[in-house]
């Protein structure tokens, strides 16, 4: 088992067994790529909801919020393209009888290709020490190089079979680079186009008239009220309009988690600007979502950006902000220019005005749109990913005396602190405890508890990422101290008891975040 998957799976146990997240319908035997997020996961989720939200809603004077309905009218998805274009290239396999994205398995091809110029930089790596230059290195080793050639020869192809639509190409790619599926077959049936939508139908009208789709994206809910939130909020260009929701795609193979989902939760902001002035704002726009992810202490060599290699087809400019999962660098955040795409095509199906009057020009025009995107369940496996980390326990001799601990930011973990008397059997150390806890629970998220040793209460907070434990002594009954223990660092000081609300707060307090 390699270590990356060895990795994922004590991650995807994590999850179940300190209840992040559970498989949906599990007394069922479950329902394929849907999940339920347990106590703790929907605190995680909607904490990193909530830094979203404040980061660009809060923060920004010109950006502002909606709760857009699920369901839309039919002829939205039309207007979008999402009627005639929103397709993956289906493949199946004839022996297995497995279903797979063509684009995707040659994706992975190109992944393991990658894994051979990482290992061969590794082991030069270790040849050479520290003068090793390991650009240098990629760009005059020719095993390297021929790997990269391989790699760029591909990129390209897929990328062209992607933008004309090419599913001749496509299988043409599979079939040259042999590649196989999970089983080793390379049986494959022809590419064929798999719309991703979800299709349901109003009230009792059957057949086209009553078709309504579950939305695959939150956006659009965004620009068919575009001129509504401007006009009410009196907003002036540029603005940016923010919404959090439910999305559906009927994924032909969702996978990986929570990565890949049937039901999922987007983050996503459409800003509104200018024709021309797109070029500024990406740049704005890319810098500024990177820094609200390092703000969380994720580290820089584990975020980057991979610029896209066929742009959709509303789009003059796309970023992806990719994340190192324990399955590789995958998108974690589009950052895409959509020009004018959006706004014009519901204007024109709908025969309704959607543009801006500009009172410096005494112009009106349909405004380009920057757009940013997350995966709030990816952000979650992310932050997870991140977090979770298996260590010696410092101070401790013993190589085997190792700790899960889940290191949260300390604005994200789900519970606060957490406060244990010394002793369960001791009425006035859980009475001193249980009044702690009483007071704390006012101000943020608390846990009292008193079932097992310390060590073991240390242990199940650290594993769900409680940043402040608190606990009652004998000393407590007599100087009313308490001993406050950190999660990370294992530090413990004593402090009064009056001053323990003030001090947690000050240090999970999110502020700390946008400051950064």
């Amino acid at each position: 088992m390699s270590q990356q998957s060895d990795q994922f799976k004590k991650l995807v146990s994590h999850c179940k067994e300190y209840g992040f997240i559970y498989q949906s319908s599990e007394v069922y035997d479950g329902l394929a790529a849907v999940y339920d997020y347990g106590p703790y996961g929907v605190e995680l989720k909607n904490n990193i909801k909530e830094y979203w939200w404040k980061a660009m809603v809060q923060m920004h004077e010109n950006i502002v919020g909606i709760d857009a309905a699920i369901f839309m009218h039919p002829k939205t998805w039309k207007a979008s393209g999402h009627v005639d274009a929103f397709n993956d290239p289906l493949i199946d396999n004839l022996d297995s009888k497995k279903r797979y994205r063509a684009d995707v398995l040659i994706e992975e091809h190109i992944d393991k290709i990658e894994a051979k110029i990482t290992k061969e930089v590794t082991k030069a790596a270790k040849r050479f020490g520290d003068s090793f230059d390991e650009q240098q290195y990629r760009s005059t080793n020719g095993r390297v190089m021929g790997y990269q050639e391989q790699i760029d020869t591909i990129t390209k192809r897929l990328a062209q079979a992607m933008t004309d639509g090419n599913l001749e190409e496509l299988k043409n790619l599979i079939v040259e680079l042999e590649i196989a599926d999970d089983t080793g077959s390379r049986n494959w049936t022809d590419v064929r186009q798999f719309n991703l939508m979800f299709s349901t139908q109003l009230g009792n009208i059957a057949g086209e008239e009553g078709k309504l789709y579950l939305r695959p994206e939150t956006a659009q809910g965004i620009f068919v009220n575009f001129l509504n939130v401007q006009k009410t909020t009196r907003q002036k260009l540029p603005f940016g309009i923010a919404q959090i929701g439910k999305a559906f795609r009927n994924e032909i193979t969702a996978r990986q988690f929570i990565f890949r989902m049937r039901e999922f939760e987007q983050m996503e902001m459409q800003f509104f600007i200018p024709p021309g002035s797109q070029a500024d704002w990406y740049k704005y726009w890319k810098e500024a979502r990177m820094k609200w992810h390092l703000a969380l202490g994720t580290p820089q060599s584990k975020l980057r950006f991979h610029d896209h290699d066929n742009l959709a087809h509303y789009a003059d400019a796309a970023v992806d902000i990719q994340f190192e999962f324990p399955f590789g660098f995958k998108e974690l955040e589009g950052i895409h220019s959509r020009t004018d795409f959006d706004l014009g095509s519901h204007q024109e199906l709908s025969g309704k005005k959607l543009q801006y009057f500009d009172p410096e020009s005494k112009e009106s025009y349909v405004p380009y749109v920057l757009e940013t995107s997350i995966g709030c369940d990816r952000m979650f496996l992310a932050t997870m990913s991140n977090a979770l980390v298996e260590e010696q326990v410092p101070g401790q001799d013993d190589p085997n005396n190792t700790r899960e601990v889940l290191k949260l930011h300390p604005a994200l973990a789900p519970v606060k602190c957490a406060v244990f008397p010394l002793k369960r059997n001791d009425e006035r150390l859980v009475s001193k405890a249980k009044e702690i806890f009483n007071q704390l629970k006012f101000s943020f998220p608390t846990q009292y508890d008193d079932i097992g040793s310390i060590g073991k209460l240390y242990r199940r907070q650290d594993a769900i990422g409680t940043p402040y434990c608190i606990t009652v002594d004998f000393e407590s009954l007599d100087d009313n101290t308490v001993t406050i223990r950190e999660r990370d660092s294992l530090t413990q000081e004593r402090v009064p008891i009056e001053r323990v609300e003030q001090i947690v707060k000050e240090r999970i307090d999110m502020v700390q975040l946008f400051r950064d």
